[in-house]
Order: structure tokens, then C-alpha cells, then sequence
């Protein structure tokens, strides 16, 4: 059985796990992500037993705007809802706030659109990535 808690503090070696497991590579950075992670606004994890398998992490302005920047579920426990469960409870978190953003990798927008984000063709996402 899932369980989901909502938590800022976790343990590096259980995000490397995750993270990787995705292929995101930030999971080679797993000191620096958990200690982003503690300054999020909100983070929410799922958990097989003691085993992190998905979470969802959002910063934000603390009265308008949150920006979605982790939702990642261990690709052993995807088709299962839990991506889903994590942003219902999240956009039940964000209720009262103006906009939720979030930049979507193409393949994963139908997903999105199914959670209710729309596509705003009136913004592009842009960044700049720096690795070691």
C-alpha cells in the first residue's frame, strides 16, 4: 500500500534512488537536491514501506503563484495513480492561490492536460542548465 506524507527532509540516498531511476540528472546531485528540497514551499513523497517512489515538489511566492518543479514516480510504480494522487493533493494545497505553473516534457503534456493544466501559448519556457 502507498502512503504519502508530506515532508521537506530526505534522506539524499533515497532521492539519488528515485531520481535516477527516471533518469533525471539531478539525481547525481543528491546533496544539493535534498537541500532544495527543504526550502521548497511543498514537497509531497510517496512511499512503498520505507521505499521513496514518487514526489512532487513546488516552489512559491507564499500567496499567488507555485511553480511545479519535481513530479517523479519510480517507473516500477507508474500506471498506478500516484502521479495523479500527488498533484490532486497538491492543487488541494495551492486552492486559494491565483496560478499553478509547471514545464512539461512533450511526451508527459496529455498527462498534464488530464490534470487539468492547459497549454498557455501566449509563454515560452526557457532556462539555463549548468552541470559539473
Amino acid at each position: 500500500m502507498i502512503t504519502y506524507r508530506q515532508t521537506k527532509t530526505l534522506a539524499p540516498d533515497d532521492l539519488e534512488k528515485l531520481f535516477l531511476s527516471v533518469n533525471w540528472e539531478s539525481g547525481r546531485h543528491k546533496d544539493k537536491l535534498s537541500q532544495a528540497l527543504a526550502n521548497y514551499g511543498y514537497v509531497l513523497t510517496a512511499w512503498d514501506q520505507d521505499r521513496l517512489v514518487g514526489l512532487i515538489g513546488a516552489m512559491d511566492d507564499g500567496i499567488m503563484t507555485a511553480y511545479v518543479h519535481y513530479l517523479c514516480v519510480d517507473p516500477a510504480y507508474q500506471k498506478h495513480g500516484i502521479g495523479q494522487t500527488l498533484i490532486r493533493q497538491l492543487k488541494d494545497h495551492y486552492q486559494d492561490y491565483l496560478k499553478i505553473c509547471l514545464c512539461a516534457v512533450n511526451t508527459y503534456v496529455p498527462f498534464y492536460e488530464q490534470q487539468g493544466f492547459v497549454i498557455d501559448q501566449t509563454e515560452t519556457a526557457m532556462a539555463i542548465s549548468r552541470f559539473e
